[in-house]
């Protein structure tokens, strides 16, 4: 039974002691320099080498020490070279970057000498040189539109750029979110097309439904301003510099040179028939809530309004978070309701504990009563009827 066991425990051993020897062999063959053919005919001449230079005392008597010498000498002839490489690795490595493959990645610093240079046909060949090697780069398609829309005058083939990446499958979301947002920024830029840039944006839309970048889509359609403002500098309207008041520091009355208040309510009903056309607007809807709060007293409506951005799905918590502030700063301002101020704060709180905004709002919440105080103190306060002229009365 023992003897079994041994036979068992040694064959086991034997294997895995194999099994080592050819995986350390392996990642030898192939990380080494030589000729792999080389390397195996060396690895033969070894063992019968090793296994003479064991045996030379027992076969060959006094003669066994010269036939050590001798097997000595042979291996250190084939192997000085490799001991010599590995002993000399770690600081070679610093120079050459070692045996490790580097992973192949295009270059496009000819490409941009080149567009500094201002040689933007040479510089757009040298950019399809690398992706015709790399077709899915997405430094490099940017880069080739980015020539074509600003260089070369030619918008459309930068649109057909676009979209090749666009359509390219795998692509992350967010790369092509950002590439049609550039493309729409050409379409105002170079050729002024209001429409290009609607439906370039409008696409971000249909291809993210439901998330931030078609949420900042929407922002920049409601932005995108009218015709006029989309002109070239030189077919735009001529305005007419009246000249200045004279002698200005003369005039006993200046108000009449004051510029007149816009109408909050013509604000306000701007602002209304804006919303109707792009609800998503999440600008023009914060600035009607403070003229609803601050011009109407409305806190009401203000806070619908603020309410409706806040609720308004997958705004970035950044936005949120300074709705709600802004929602506790009119409770205190307009309503003095400190416990509805401290509610809008805990929301920020439960809503985003592990952001930093957390931790502001609970210092807030904190000096919330003294804020409330101090805007209590600063209100204005009547003053009473004092004796006129007591600065020309006489010492008594």
């Amino acid at each position: 039974m023992n003897q079994t066991y041994d036979i068992i425990r040694g064959t086991l051993l034997l294997l895995v002691f194999l099994l080592v020897t050819g995986l350390v062999l392996f990642r030898w063959l192939k990380r080494s320099k030589d000729d792999p053919g080389v390397l195996i005919i060396k690895w033969i001449l070894t063992v019968p080498l090793v296994a003479l230079a064991f045996l030379s005392v027992k076969l060959f008597s006094w003669a066994g020490p010269f036939v050590i010498v001798f097997c000595a000498v042979i291996l250190s002839i084939m192997w000085t070279p490799n001991l010599a490489s590995s002993l000399a690795k770690p600081l070679t490595n610093a120079f050459d970057g070692g045996t490790e493959e580097t992973e192949p990645r295009p270059f496009y610093s000819i490409a941009r000498a080149q567009q500094k240079k201002g040689n933007y046909t040479v510089a757009l060949a040298e950019v399809r040189k690398q992706l015709d090697k790399f077709p899915n780069d997405v430094e490099g398609t940017l880069l080739l539109a980015e020539l074509q829309a600003i260089h070369l005058n030619d918008l459309p083939g930068a649109a057909v750029t676009i979209e090749r990446l666009c359509n390219q499958p795998g692509r992350p979301p967010q790369q092509v979110a950002a590439a049609l947002n550039l493309l729409a920024g050409w379409h105002l830029r170079f050729s002024q097309d209001r429409e290009a840039a609607r439906l370039t944006l409008e696409k971000v839309q249909l291809l993210f439904p439901n998330t931030e970048m078609a949420l900042q889509a929407a922002q920049r359609i409601a932005h995108l301003g009218d015709a006029e403002m989309l002109l070239s500098p030189h077919d735009r309207k001529r305005f007419a510099v009246p000249e200045g008041i004279k002698n200005l520091g003369l005039l006993k009355d200046q108000s009449h040179l004051i510029p007149a208040e816009i109408d909050p309510a013509e604000l306000a009903a701007g602002y209304v028939k804006h919303l109707e056309a792009h609800p998503l607007d999440s600008e023009a809807r914060e600035k009607l809530a403070l003229i609803y709060a601050d011009h109407y007293q409305r806190l009401d409506l203000a806070t619908d309004q603020l309410e409706q951005l806040i609720q308004q799905p997958d705004q970035p918590a950044k936005q949120v978070v300074h709705w709600l502030n802004l929602l506790a700063h009119l409770q205190i301002k307009h309503a003095n309701d400190l416990a509805a101020a401290r509610q809008a704060l805990q929301r920020i709180i439960d809503q985003y504990p592990g952001l930093a905004a957390a931790e502001n709002a609970q210092r807030r919440l904190d000096i919330l009563r003294l804020e409330l105080k101090g805007k209590e103190k600063s209100q204005a306060v009547a003053l009473g009827s004092y004796e006129q002229n007591i600065g020309l009365k006489s010492r008594p």
